[in-house]
């Protein structure tokens, strides 16, 4: 048998292809994620553009919100500060025991310049081992000072020469960091060789207070909750917006992707990788942006406010939600805007014409809102902690929900326009086939707007509650000058030196103690009590109705009807009753005020027979001075112990800087003399640091809205630019483009702004509920809405010249 009769083996029949695995999964969205940060970083110009364009926008919001996590640090470090250099207060025992290696005595010796406080203290070491202030080296002998940088580059130029001229002590050091509230404060200590214990001097043993802040009223916990929702939110809703920066030109690079083979899944994951590029790009540029932010803030004073750099310091917790909460809002974000959108193969089908934006499901998140807002409790069981959340989850729902309900409005209201001139024609065409980008685009100032209304509405219904009317006649005084001890001469001296201070008109100068009556003790076994005001004859008139006067009278005084409002009707007549049986006529007078009681020697000064009763009425501090009324020539030589200098001051308002000039012969006079003006009503201390908060981060949230409007309207033009091109090409002028450029932009803003209007005034009216408050004042929307439209207007011209270099022939080119 040869080889060729063998029989063939039988051949295996062939085996199919193996089919190639493709990833699902995790495994899958981490391709294609991949993918698309890949094209984001991969293509070309246009590429890049839109990549740094959303970039910059996300970064812009990053930084914000990174700054607003480091409010919580920056408060407590300034705090913190503040409490680290107040002064101890010294026990009875340390006191008595006097001089001890650690003491010091200290007087306050603030002022004011032109506005601005200026805070200072007068200090004298008593033992060899007495502590400096936080910040500073040593204490400062006679005749020297240590100042902060702002006040020492203050004193130096200038505009400080009326300040230099009062502060005119030896320059010997500077006050660090630790021991100021932020950089540009000013502040000084200065040394002291005449500061006594019997005097205004006070002991102590050192430094640093441990005393938490008084919690804050229910309205504030309302209002604070409702000013970080309106200053957030908006930052939110921009950031949302910047993610879908390219959105057209990315849906027709999906759709190249869709006819090679790829289905929807993978493209919305490409899509949702590419967001993820420049939201992380984003990320890394807002932090840049935060770190130079850091580094300028103490150079810069917006409002009164600065902060050290080393006080910027996001909260961990705040920053690591930021971090990991921006890149999925962007990835979701990605996936909702593509859920509108057919990508096929051979081009991109948006859910426009027959399906219009649906309403109802718009509704349900500031119908939510309002819901939460109406079932929140009052202020009777508001509390820090748990009235907060309500209020903040409430807010943010309503203002959410008019981000959501603008581009329903928009094209609602386009979609009946017709006719009109070619730029109205073209921008409402252009409106007609894609409102939402330009509705994205002023979102966030429509929100900022509603939110703006809402706050104003509750600052006008509050503030009555946190203004206190002060009783003070601000027609017959401009400032009140006072001092805890005091004699005639110094009264005199207060009284000839402010008259020979320019720019002022009139003085007022009184001495006052307290002083005993020696006759027969009270049912209750005191010695009655009553005040002695000395005054010249001119001064006693501003104060009491006197017949005759000349020096050497004296008067007793009694309280009329006027004095009512301070301390009552009841206290009028019990404090007459109480003068008529302390100031006898013709009886001795302890002028120490304790006679009886062991303290000491009396010094004793006879009520002279002839003092006749008058009625009194308030001085212009509205204080009432009821009790004996005596010129200098009535006590004669007699020291009044215990005396207090007091003096009221009117200027002439012409006079520029008039102010300064009787600030700088108070400090003349004595550093320690206290100077305040007269106002009508006074503010409360914490509604006023709240709305000093506000005026801070709506300015700043304002700029960044600005720019963050800037950005986006240049990436619309962008969009655009073959278009214009196109147009500028075929004949159409540049002047018509522009207007039609201006009329896309202005519709959205009037639409934008009548919404802001109408959920302004809701959220306020329910806001106001929440602290059971209604308001009168229905048109506070006006202010608001104006600024509004004119930051968008202002954007809008600041994109013109990026416009006409668009409408150039280069336009045509493509990549």
């Amino acid at each position: 048998m040869t080889l060729l009769d063998r029989e063939a083996p039988p051949l295996s029949p062939p085996q199919p292809p193996r089919p190639t695995t493709t990833p699902s999964g995790v495994p899958a969205w981490i391709r294609d994620l991949a993918l698309g940060m890949r094209f984001a970083v991969s293509g070309g110009r246009e590429g890049w553009t839109r990549t740094a364009l959303t970039a910059v926008g996300v970064g812009l919001g990053v930084a914000l919100l990174l700054a607003a996590s480091a409010v919580p640090h920056l408060l407590d470090a300034r705090e913190s500060r503040d409490a680290a250099r107040a002064t101890l207060k010294a026990t009875s025992q340390a006191v008595d025991k006097g001089i001890t290696p650690t003491t010091f005595l200290w007087a306050e010796a603030s002022t004011e310049y032109r506005g601005d406080p200026v805070g200072g203290r007068l200090l004298r070491a008593e033992g060899a081992d007495a502590p400096p202030p936080p910040g500073v080296a040593k204490i400062p002998g006679p005749g020297e000072m240590v100042v902060s940088p702002a006040l020492r580059d203050l004193l130096a130029s200038s505009e400080g020469a009326l300040l230099a001229q009062r502060l005119d002590d030896r320059i010997v050091g500077t006050i660090g960091d630790s021991g100021l509230v932020d950089p540009g404060e000013l502040r000084f200590y200065a040394g002291s060789s005449t500061l006594k214990v019997d005097g205004v001097g006070i002991r102590s043993p050192g430094y640093g207070l441990d005393e938490s802040p008084p919690p804050l009223d229910p309205m504030l916990v309302a209002l604070v909750s409702l000013m970080c929702v309106v200053l957030l939110v908006p930052v939110v809703i921009f950031i949302a917006t910047a993610v879908r920066f390219g959105g057209e030109r990315r849906d027709r690079r999906l759709a190249a992707l869709r006819l090679v083979g790829a289905d929807v899944r993978t493209v919305r994951r490409i899509a949702a990788g590419e967001a993820l590029a420049g939201t992380v790009a984003g990320l890394a540029v807002g932090v840049v942006f935060f770190l130079i932010v850091c580094q300028i803030v103490g150079h810069v004073r917006l409002w009164g406010y600065s902060a050290f750099p080393s006080d910027i310091a996001p909260v961990p917790l705040l920053a690591l939600l930021i971090v990991l909460a921006v890149p999925v809002a962007a990835v979701v974000v990605t996936q909702v805007a593509l859920s509108s959108v057919a990508i096929e193969p051979l081009g991109v089908v948006r859910d426009t014409g027959p399906r219009r934006r649906r309403l109802w499901w718009r509704l349900l998140l500031p119908l939510l809102g309002v819901g939460i807002l109406s079932t929140t409790g009052r202020l009777d069981t508001m509390t820090q902690s748990g009235g907060a959340l309500p209020i903040a989850v409430g807010s943010a729902c309503v203002l959410i929900g008019l981000a959501g309900l603008l581009p329903w409005l928009v094209e609602l209201a386009v979609s009946r326009l017709r006719g009109g001139p070619v730029p109205w024609q073209l921008a409402i065409r252009r409106l007609q086939l894609s409102s939402g980008t330009a509705a994205r685009a002023v979102s966030g100032i429509t929100v900022a707007v509603a939110g703006a209304i809402a706050l104003q509405m509750m600052f006008g219904v509050m503030q009555k509650d946190f203004l206190e009317i002060t009783g003070q006649d601000t027609q017959r005084a401009d400032f009140y000058v006072s001092s805890d001890y005091g004699d005639s001469a110094l009264a005199e001296r207060m009284i000839q030196d402010f008259r020979d201070t320019k720019g002022v008109d009139k003085v007022i100068g009184t001495v006052e103690a307290y002083v005993a009556g020696t006759g027969a003790p009270t049912e209750h076994g005191w010695q009655p009590i009553t005040s002695l005001t000395v005054g010249s004859c001119a001064t006693l008139r501003e104060i009491a109705e006197l017949p005759t006067c000349r020096d050497g009278d004296a008067f007793v005084g009694h309280l009329d009807a006027r004095a009512a409002k301070k301390v009552g009707s009841a206290g009028v007549k019990e404090q007459n009753a109480n003068t008529d049986q302390a100031a006898v006529p013709g009886t001795p007078i302890d002028l120490t005020g304790n006679y009886g009681e062991g303290k000491g020697k009396p010094v004793l000064w006879t009520l002279p027979k002839e003092a006749r009763t008058v009625v009194t009425f308030p001085d212009p501090m509205g204080d009432v001075h009821d009790g004996i009324l005596a010129t200098p020539g009535a006590l004669g030589s007699v020291k009044l112990p215990g005396a207090m200098a007091r003096a009221s001051i009117k200027v002439d308002r012409s006079v520029p800087d008039a102010a300064e000039y009787v600030r700088g012969t108070a400090a003349a006079i004595d550093p320690t003399l206290r100077i305040n003006p007269l106002m009508d009503m006074e503010r409360d201390k914490q509604y006023e640091s709240v709305q000093g908060g506000l005026l801070v981060g709506g300015t700043l949230t304002m700029m960044l809205i600005a720019a963050s409007l800037l950005v986006s309207q240049i990436e619309q033009l962008r969009e655009r630019k073959r278009l214009l091109s196109v147009l500028v090409a075929f004949g159409t002028r540049r002047r018509t483009l522009v207007w039609s450029v201006l009329w896309q932009t202005a519709v959205p803003v009037l639409l934008g702004t009548a919404l802001a209007v109408a959920g302004g005034l809701v959220l306020g009216r329910f806001m106001l509920g929440v602290i059971d408050k209604s308001s009168g004042d229905w048109w506070v929307f006006v202010p608001y809405a104006a600024v509004g439209a004119s930051v968008i207007l202002l954007v809008t011209l600041a994109s013109l010249p990026p416009l006409w270099r668009m409408m150039r022939p280069e336009g045509l080119r493509t990549e």
